[in-house]
């Protein structure tokens, strides 16, 4: 067994960074996994964070917001 308790054999496994899709080590040696690096990791972080990814919405949008009491 290696220090990182795998066995010598074990070939981490490379994997598409979502973020620029280039190669990206899945393994604990890569502290930003998935993703290839510091900068890509934040570059995701930053499009969740604008609201750049956003889930589709089922509800309607001709209904009012708010409290209805307040309507």
């Amino acid at each position: 067994m290696s220090e990182h308790g795998q066995s010598p054999d074990f070939a981490p496994r490379q994997v598409r960074c979502p973020a620029c899709s280039g190669n990206s080590l899945y393994s604990s040696a890569n502290p930003y996994r998935p993703f290839c690096s510091a900068r890509c990791k934040g570059v995701d972080l930053g499009a969740w964070a604008s609201e750049e990814f956003k889930l589709p919405d089922e509800k309607p949008l001709d209904e009012p917001f708010g409290d209805p009491r307040l309507q």
